[in-house]
C-alpha cells in the first residue's frame, strides 16, 4: 500500500491500516496530535476503526503550546 503521509509518499505492507497501527509502524508518540485522511478530520476515538487505504493522503499536525 502507498500513501501520501504529510506530503511525502511512504509504503507499508499490508493492504490497509488503521490509524493507530500506522502510528505504532512510523514510531509517532506524540500524544497531543490532528489527523485527516483526504480532508477529513478522525477523532481520537476513532484511530482503532479507521483504516488508511491505498492512496489515501493522511496529514498529522502536532499540537505544541508555549509562549
Amino acid at each position: 500500500m502507498k500513501i501520501l503521509l504529510n506530503n511525502r509518499k511512504e509504503e507499508f505492507g499490508q493492504e490497509t491500516i488503521s490509524v493507530n497501527e500506522m502510528l505504532f509502524l512510523k514510531k509517532f508518540s506524540f500524544k497531543m496530535r490532528i489527523i485527516k485522511i483526504n480532508g477529513v478530520l478522525i477523532s481520537k476515538e476513532k484511530y482503532d476503526f479507521t483504516t488508511i487505504h491505498d492512496g489515501d493522503d493522511v496529514q498529522m499536525l502536532y499540537l505544541m503550546s508555549g509562549g
